[in-house]
């Protein structure tokens, strides 16, 4: 979790994650995510303790359980009040890099890579300049994080999501990493697994709202991963 926690603050441009009994607090700053506290070796008093610190609308609780668990927002959810709307889950996932071959483009696509900063950022051309993919990388010392995977949707099912992870991997390793974590979404999970990374563990996110009727609305409509773009392979 640590490892995921300093990259995605890169990423993210966000605070340095500041220590919690716990877990960390991370300063993010905009509309949606004010910011967010990530609680590890979550039970209920802990995961009670972070909600408390979190009472204004936008904060967000990425919620990490003892033991690997494939479902945790059946139990988190008996936890805290109807202010808080689930995410979709997440599944934290690494992959120790390794030199990889470029991905296959279709025709006429074009791969832009570049770094700014700590950050690895890559671009899927389509062939009338349309953005058809991208991704990005937060790298902290010897640690990656994937982030903001997307492919949009007219150009899904063409192998991109592929493309865009390969690229990154090896620009972060050229760059002195040596391995990635990222969090991933149930569906964007297959593609990372079929390029070698593993699943540790699912984890819930869920967001703070303004009372139970938004909350309701929230679960069931716009989700973080929404509020950005339209994602088909998204790394929370």
């Amino acid at each position: 979790m640590e490892d995921w926690v300093s990259g995605w603050v890169v990423s993210r441009g966000a605070s340095d994650p500041m220590a919690r009994p716990w877990g960390w607090t991370v300063d993010v700053g905009q509309p949606a995510q004010v910011a967010r506290h990530v609680v590890v070796d979550a039970d209920e008093t802990r995961v009670r303790e972070a909600a408390a610190q979190a009472r204004g609308e936008g904060w967000w609780l990425k919620v990490f359980l003892p033991e690997p668990c494939e479902a945790p927002e059946a139990r988190v959810r008996t936890w805290l009040g109807p202010e808080w709307a689930f995410d979709e889950a997440a599944f934290l996932m690494s992959v120790e890099l390794e030199p990889v071959t470029p991905g296959t483009l279709p025709p006429d696509y074009a791969l832009r890579v570049w770094t700014r900063g700590d950050v690895v950022r890559v671009l899927v051309a389509a062939p009338d300049g349309a953005l058809a993919a991208r991704g990005q990388m937060g790298v902290a010392g010897e640690v990656a994080v994937a982030d903001q995977i997307l492919t949009a949707p007219a150009h899904r099912r063409r192998g991109l999501g592929s493309v865009v992870m390969r690229a990154l991997q090896r620009q972060a390793l050229a760059s002195g990493a040596t391995r990635a974590v990222l969090g991933a979404t149930d569906q964007g999970r297959a593609l990372y697994e079929s390029l070698g990374w593993r699943t540790h563990t699912a984890f819930a996110s869920l967001c703070r709202t303004t009372g139970a009727t938004e909350a309701r609305a929230v679960s069931s409509g716009p989700r973080e991963t929404r509020r950005t773009s339209s994602r088909e392979t998204r790394a929370a």
